[in-house]
């Protein structure tokens, strides 16, 4: 079928708006029509160059819409289910998904190819194969992926929010609450007040934190920064350590998690001295594949500190999705006040814009499917 995404052919160059064409499902494969997907930072590196990928590519990965077709074996899923594209599969079977850790099912391997997992493309332009971002590319009105990545959801959430748990919501909540293990009476850091932040402060809080300490350069986030659950805004870590001594008796904080746009070994560093005896360094953010991070070894070994990787908040897409949704629909997790602004699809460029100049908490782009049928 005949589609219209965004692709980006070159690094620096942006996004390009075409029209694409789409294979059919295979087994176990399901035809998606997307209606909503966040414009996430990660897409953003790949127009930067930070993540390495075979261009042209077709971005977005924060997707929620509804099933049109399913291929032959399909069970998770049927036509006219509402779903949540996740970026990670979850096979149920592999050693991962078995202790619980679906976020790196081994089904991942190879996703920055954007093939399907039978090693095959679903988009083409002009007739050349083309990979999408995590075998997905919800920068396209239409997709087709494997049924491990369609999270059925619940009919009456608006896909406008739904998407945003795909990526954003998930990975800062969990970043806090899976991976930061925050407790009640915690003293919490967070450096960022993006799409990723804004939700580690809402974990961080939902977990009992005493003090969630937001730090962003940015006065319009800060600004925004108490409706989430946090305490108190500073512009630099620096300028907030004075109150993160002031709490912990000049020990350092219990957790500091890194959510800004892009990270280098110096910021990590920088975090990573911000906590204190047996405090816990996060690290959720992406940036150039360079060695280097300007932590002292005799620290992390004689202060019992840990500093962690995370991969979508260390959760697990066919159990948390469901449930962040659940807590939205309860008033216990905010996800309307998260989308600053819309962007059609011909504006792609407009909102990337705005994410990099700190616009937006979340900027969502909305397939106009309507406009296409006309």
């Amino acid at each position: 079928m005949k589609t219209r995404g965004a692709i980006v052919r070159g690094v620096g160059l942006g996004w390009e708006v075409v029209d694409l064409e789409l294979g059919e499902p295979n087994d176990h494969e399901v035809l998606i029509e997307v209606h909503a997907s966040g414009l996430c930072h990660s897409d953003q590196h790949i127009t930067d160059g930070d993540l390495a990928v075979e261009l042209p590519f077709v971005g977005g990965h924060e997707g929620a819409g509804i099933v049109r077709k399913v291929g032959s074996g399909v069970t998770r899923v049927k036509v006219g289910d509402h779903v949540c594209t996740s970026f990670i599969p979850g096979c149920g079977v592999c050693k991962y998904c078995a202790r619980g850790q679906s976020y790196v099912c081994q089904n991942g391997y190879l996703m920055e190819k954007g093939v399907s997992m039978d090693g095959t493309p679903r988009f083409f332009l002009d007739g050349e194969p083309l990979g999408a971002q995590c075998r997905l590319g919800t920068f396209s009105g239409h997709l087709v992926c494997s049924e491990q990545q369609a999270i059925k959801i619940d009919d009456d959430i608006p896909l406008e929010v739904a998407c945003l748990v795909s990526c954003g919501v998930a990975t800062g909540f969990g970043a806090a609450v899976n991976v930061g293990e925050v407790k009640p009476g915690d003293v919490v850091v967070i450096m960022g007040m993006g799409g990723v932040g804004v939700n580690a402060v809402q974990g961080a809080a939902k977990a009992g934190a005493s003090h969630v300490i937001v730090v962003d350069p940015l006065e319009g986030k800060r600004a925004r920064a108490a409706e989430f659950g946090a305490t108190a805004t500073f512009a630099t870590l620096e300028e907030a350590m004075p109150l993160v001594h002031e709490h912990t008796d000049y020990q350092g904080a219990d957790v500091t998690i890194i959510t800004v746009g892009r990270v280098d070994g110096d910021i990590i560093g920088e975090a990573f001295s911000s906590i204190g005896k047996t405090g816990c360094c996060v690290l959720c953010s992406l940036g150039q594949s360079t060695p280097g991070i300007a932590i002292n070894p005799q620290d992390l070994q004689t202060m019992s500190k840990s500093l962690k990787g995370v991969m979508f908040g260390n959760c697990n897409p066919a159990k948390d999705i469901p449930m962040l949704l659940k807590m939205y629909k309860d008033g216990k997790l905010k996800l309307d006040e998260l989308v600053t602004n819309r962007y059609a699809l011909e504006d792609i460029n407009k909102g990337f814009d705005d994410l990099v100049s700190g616009v937006n908490l979340r900027g969502v782009l909305v397939h106009d499917h309507a406009a296409v049928a006309a």
